[in-house]
């Protein structure tokens, strides 16, 4: 997910000629992010892990494995759940984990991103994870996240002397004096990833593999981690107590922000569309085809040859946007994906799929039956939770799992005709 990055400029002066060589010339006063380092030696030593709970303060993306679910509290670290009854879930632990964002499963072993690092722990016993390594800056790219609308030093952030860790930012306001007509008053300014939160479908139901929501930009698939930040994705295999990067980071495009495998595919939900990628080489990831929808934040799951897309606009993706959809895509032929319908919605975020019923945060929760046609998906409505923002879901074995705003509900939806909320853990409490 994107901050949309605004500028606030202040022109103080107009055109400056400059000599003969007709250079035009203005001042220009603008804030701007700079960087905040941390020696990478105390960085790499922060990681804690404690018995003892703390309070979800921020909302964060979600992984289910063995009846316990992981919460990453964005750059701070993974808040441990004991859902084996989801009626009455305990918080048991936490791991302090600066920078993290993401995270993923796969045999007792937890893999999780801390910056610009890979690290990993083993949960056989989830009440006290042993961290097991780390795989230094194989994340060049992650920054932490902007709140404040403006962009940052991309110059000072990459092309410094620093050695250490970006771990936050100072606003600060520049005046000087640029080319009016180069625009190179913007020259070395970018935009970091948003550390936010894909249900990975049949592949991740399994109890080898962990289910993550639909905000994920961790997969795994066939013994394979894939992560993308940024547009860069990466592979590493899972194979060996310690993982292996396996290949050179794929440039993907602009705006890359989810992933979610689906048979021997890769779908990547982006700002501006959705991409797929087969995985039938698995070091080998090979383009297959793309669609293009409006400029709004994207996550992808499929079911049935069915990818079921929603697109929103608001703070997480671009305030000027004002596109809110479900897009349905028959993906049978995934070098030529069709458009089957679009559904136009309030501001839909995170999706899942379980046994023929879509769960969507779109004005609370809606639930639909899926069923064969999606031209008539609208009157095959379940049920429709208003009250709750929610962000995301993972529905497995009757239990949804819904983050939101204000908590972390879960639903009981064995019996259609009467969905249950079974329980809730408040966040920002």
């Amino acid at each position: 997910m994107k901050k949309n990055i605004l500028f606030s400029l202040w022109i103080l002066s107009l055109a400056v000629f400059t000599g003969c060589s007709d250079r035009v010339s203005e001042m220009v006063t603008y804030k701007i992010n700079e960087p905040v380092f941390m020696d990478a030696a105390t960085f790499r030593n922060s990681v804690k892990v404690t018995t003892e709970p703390k309070a979800i303060e921020t909302l964060g993306k979600m992984c289910f494995y063995n009846g316990y679910l992981y919460i990453s509290e964005p750059e701070k670290g993974i808040h441990i759940i004991d859902n084996r009854n989801p009626s009455n879930p305990q918080m048991i632990g936490f791991i302090e984990l600066l920078g993290n964002a993401d995270l993923s499963i796969r045999n007792n072993l937890l893999y999780a991103d801390s910056y610009v690092d890979l690290v990993w722990f083993n949960i056989t016993n989830p009440a006290q994870p042993e961290l097991k390594g780390r795989m230094e800056d194989v994340f060049v790219t992650a920054l932490p996240i902007i709140d404040n609308g403006y962009s940052f030093d991309y110059n000072m952030c990459y092309n410094g002397d620093s050695t250490g860790i970006v771990v936050g930012w100072n606003l600060k306001e520049r005046t000087e004096e640029v080319d009016k007509y180069s625009g190179g008053w913007y020259w070395g300014w970018g935009r970091p990833e948003i550390m936010t939160a894909e249900y990975d479908g049949a592949v991740n139901t399994t109890n080898s593999n962990g289910i993550t929501g639909s905000m994920s930009r961790f997969t795994i698939y066939d013994g394979y981690l894939y992560t993308v930040i940024n547009n860069a994705m990466s592979i590493f295999s899972l194979d060996n107590a310690t993982p292996e990067k396996v290949s050179d980071n794929i440039y993907m495009g602009w705006n890359v922000e989810t992933i979610f495998s689906y048979k021997d595919n890769l779908f990547f939900g982006t700002t501006t569309g959705m991409m797929i990628y087969s995985v039938k080489d698995p070091l080998k990831p090979e383009y297959q085809s793309s669609i293009t929808h409006a400029y709004a934040c994207d996550p992808v799951v499929v079911d049935n040859d069915f990818a079921y897309i929603t697109i929103h606009s608001g703070s997480l993706c671009d305030v000027s946007a004002s596109t809110n959809s479900l897009i349905i895509v028959d993906v049978k032929d995934i070098k030529a994906p069709k458009e089957v319908v679009t559904y136009e919605m309030k501001n839909p975020k995170g999706l899942g799929i379980d046994d023929g019923k879509l769960f969507l945060c779109d004005d609370g929760l809606k639930i639909y039956s899926v069923g064969t046609d999606p031209q008539v998906l609208m009157s095959n409505m379940i049920d429709h939770k208003p009250e709750i923002d929610g962000y995301d879901v993972i529905p497995y074995n009757n239990n949804l799992m819904l983050i939101a705003d204000d908590g972390l509900y879960q639903y009981d939806y064995t019996n259609l005709n009467d969905i249950k909320q079974v329980s809730k853990i408040p966040i920002g409490q």
